[in-house]
């Protein structure tokens, strides 16, 4: 019986509420398929704030190392916002946990399905089919974690705040790989996204990308895109890209963009994935939430599991090689809200809603 070794980070609000569901949608399909689960909880967030007086506690990385994969719930709020911005619970959680594993590759699946057209704020009529993208950002490169970093009074007294934009070669190919490796099972269509116009990292990328492709993965349709073209693109018309790949600040932004056109987060799920392998060979990676902790739902049994489920489900796929079984998954969650017409809140648009519990319930009925 293969036994899955993995790290529980519920986090903090509805990131425990929506854990606890993932977990039970896992147990059951482990026991379905005969695998057994092997999870140790810790703390992160504002919750490793209040228990151990950290955001990224020690022990939480130790529970971590010796693990497969992470499940990550989400992190912050209200709570915690006073604190020094680099000790509030998204800083000084999810950017050391991303430095300490080389976290370089986050995927995030852009899904609204046809039935969830009116979730999202396009017209129905630039996505009748629904939305069905992919955005691959670089994650532990770029502006975020360049140096020099400061920020320093100049002799006149004026403040002076100075942040640096950096990559290496190596870097922008490995996640061109992760891009390419990913259009490969969908529609093998790629567009990279800089600003080539004016930034020398971005010239660098976009050669960077060009040669790459043409050597490595020549079959594969590839295109370019500045960013804010980019950005208006994917409002105009979402569904003309496959897969949108860029760096670490354009891929947040237009990731978030994604989640937005794409309606409730409550349905998004992500992974990031490292450099390194996990015992099994395979890639570890951390699984979360696109979404929040929503601190004005939190223990209401009104938070949208989905996304946490589907995030369990990436993390079968790409830290265990279970692609039938996440497969399975994805398929329940699909036809649990589109053909029974389970919704929580954030996706009833005015009809009958269920809770969080009785979502993954229903999701545990159809797997």
């Amino acid at each position: 019986m293969q036994t899955l070794k993995f790290a529980v980070l519920p986090g903090d609000y509805i990131g425990p509420e929506v854990m606890t569901e993932a977990l039970r949608v896992l147990e059951h399909v482990a026991r379905q398929e005969g695998f057994s689960l092997d999870y140790t909880v810790a703390d992160v967030g504002g919750a490793g704030i209040d228990n151990h007086g950290k955001a990224l506690p020690e022990s939480t990385v130790a529970v971590c190392r010796g693990a497969d994969a992470i499940l990550f719930g989400s992190v912050g709020g209200p709570k915690w916002e006073k604190l020094p911005p680099n000790e509030q619970p998204e800083r000084a959680a999810l950017l050391p946990l991303r430095k300490a594993f080389n976290l370089f590759a986050n995927i995030r699946p852009g899904l609204l399905y046809k039935d969830l057209v009116d979730a999202s704020p396009l017209k129905p009529s630039r996505i009748p089919e629904g939305i069905d993208i992919v955005c691959i950002r670089e994650l532990t490169g770029g502006i975020y974690f360049g140096q020099p970093k400061a920020t320093e009074t100049l002799p006149n007294g004026e403040r002076q705040a100075r942040d640096t934009m950096i990559y290496k070669t190596s870097e922008i190919e490995r996640i061109a790989e992760v891009a390419a490796r990913t259009a490969l099972g969908r529609g093998r269509k790629v567009c990279s996204v800089d600003k080539a116009n004016v930034l020398e990292t971005s010239v660098l990328w976009r050669r960077t990308v060009s040669e790459y492709f043409a050597r490595k993965h020549p079959g594969i349709a590839l295109t370019h895109l500045y960013v804010d073209n980019a950005a208006m693109q994917l409002a105009r018309d979402p569904n003309q890209f496959d897969v949108l790949f860029t760096e670490n600040m354009f891929g947040d932004i237009l990731s978030d963009e994604m989640a937005v056109i794409c309606g409730s987060l409550g349905m998004l799920s992500s992974a990031s994935l490292g450099a390194g392998k996990n015992s099994l060979g395979l890639p570890f990676g951390l699984y979360e939430p696109a979404g929040g902790t929503a601190p004005d739902i939190a223990g209401r049994n009104l938070a949208n599991p989905c996304a946490q489920i589907l995030s369990a489900a990436l993390m079968l796929r790409y830290s265990f090689g279970l692609e039938q079984v996440a497969a399975r998954i994805e398929a329940a969650v699909r036809k649990t809200v589109t053909v029974d017409g389970v919704r929580t809140g954030d996706i009833a648009f005015g009809r009958g809603s269920v809770g969080t519990d009785a979502m993954a319930t229903a999701i545990i009925g159809n797997l």
